[in-house]
């Protein structure tokens, strides 16, 4: 009895599953990403070596394909032995933890308050917005830079400095969404039949916010791991004996042309995290939106009728 009650919960997830695994680029993208989630959980398991020992007899190796490189270092070493595969590794560990942190503390918060300013209006919709313009006209990394320099570099620091500069965006785009759906017919027959405010606005308004909030979410996510990897680098993010990859792309500068592999990798890791986050937000907004699914239905019909009058 169990299962069969289960199983039409199952369906549309079962549903978006199999459209993900016909989009290859979307598939390429959500598979890398998971990757790194496994690599960040199980990073002391994975990770070949400690990411802080040192062997200065094996400083600056090369990776395994070039001449003078191991197996026992598969990207090589920096300047100090330490193996960067296994830094790569955990170096993936700090980033996730501090991108997702910011977007459980700068999402939940924004979220609240967008709902607050949209749903209620009035004097609260205009006190949340202008807190809302007046923050968003600080530019939010020079910010981060001067906060951190005063009270000090820690990963805990740099969570609350960028939920502090990141959840204006959420608190707009619900802002938008929920006072447009203040007017729909669902709304207005909850207030008719007494429902309370708290009621309408989490229980009726806030299920169909899932789908431009996901796409949201996943290109903060983004630039989340950008920021920190961005204060990382100039030192003010994630500090030594710890790893981040703008950590290890700062070290590795020095020996940009000596020591490319230093750069490289770290730098190759930034890269495809947000390549990989850029395309999956694409592919859920055309899937998951009702009216991307339109659009995107239209133009395959079109197409498809193009294609059969061309036809011989």
């Amino acid at each position: 009895m169990t299962m069969v009650s289960a199983s039409p919960r199952l369906r549309p997830w079962a549903g978006l599953f199999g459209e993900l695994l016909r989009d290859r680029v979307a598939t390429l993208a959500a598979a890398f990403l998971a990757l790194l989630l496994v690599a960040a959980i199980f990073a002391p398991l994975i990770a070949p070596h400690d990411p802080a020992a040192q062997q200065l007899r094996a400083r600056l190796d090369p990776p395994v394909w070039i001449e003078g490189g191991s197996w026992s270092h598969v990207l090589g070493t920096d300047n100090l032995g330490r193996d960067v595969l296994s830094r790569i590794i955990h170096g993936a560990r700090s980033s996730l933890v501090i991108a997702l942190s910011v977007l459980a503390v700068a999402g939940s918060f924004g979220v609240v308050m967008g709902l607050l300013a949209g749903f209620i209006g009035g004097r609260t919709d205009a006190l949340i917005m202008r807190v809302v313009d007046t923050q968003l006209s600080f530019p939010d990394l020079l910010l981060a830079l001067t906060v951190l320099t005063v009270v000090g570099a820690s990963p805990t620091t740099v969570v609350i400095i960028l939920s502090i500069g990141g959840w204006m965006i959420f608190a707009r785009m619900t802002r938008g969404i929920v006072a447009s759906a203040r007017q729909e017919g669902y709304v207005e027959a909850a207030e008719l039949v007494g429902a309370s405010r708290l009621r309408i606005i989490f229980r009726h308004v806030l299920p169909n916010l899932s789908a431009p909030l996901l796409t949201l979410a996943i290109i903060e996510f983004a630039r989340i791991v950008l920021a920190e990897a961005a204060l990382s680098f100039l030192g003010m993010g994630v500090q030594p004996p710890a790893t981040s990859w703008g950590l290890d792309v700062a070290i590795g500068k020095d020996q940009v042309f000596g020591a490319w592999w230093l750069v490289t990798f770290p730098g190759l890791a930034i890269a495809l995290t947000i390549l990989s986050a850029n395309m999956l937000a694409n592919w859920v907004q055309a899937t998951i939106d009702p009216t991307e699914r339109e659009k995107r239905f239209a133009l395959s019909t079109a197409f498809r009728r193009r294609a059969g009058k061309a036809r011989p």
